[in-house]
């Protein structure tokens, strides 16, 4: 999402699932770095365009996924986003 549209959230649910089993429930505000602390340091490294995906680590809950399963994203005030492993 451009930022004109949503501005900077600082707060927002975060969740993701596997296969509609939840595996991740947290905020945006529990992150070390802000989203636009990473979004300048990382752009400073990388050229980042619309539409790219920035992963921020490895919190609780994470396990392996294999080819099939399907990953359901969700950040309050942004957006949702499902992914197929292939």
């Amino acid at each position: 999402m451009p930022v004109s549209a949503i501005g900077h959230p600082e707060k927002g649910e975060v969740t993701l699932s596997v296969n509609g089993v939840e595996k991740q429930r947290g905020d945006l505000s529990d992150l070390i770095w802000s989203v636009p602390e990473m979004v300048s340091y990382l752009s400073k490294l990388f050229e980042l365009q619309p539409g790219d995906l920035i992963f921020s680590g490895t919190p609780e809950g994470v396990g392996p996924v294999v080819k099939g399963d399907v990953m359901q994203c969700h950040v309050g005030g942004v957006g949702d986003l499902t992914i197929k492993v292939a």
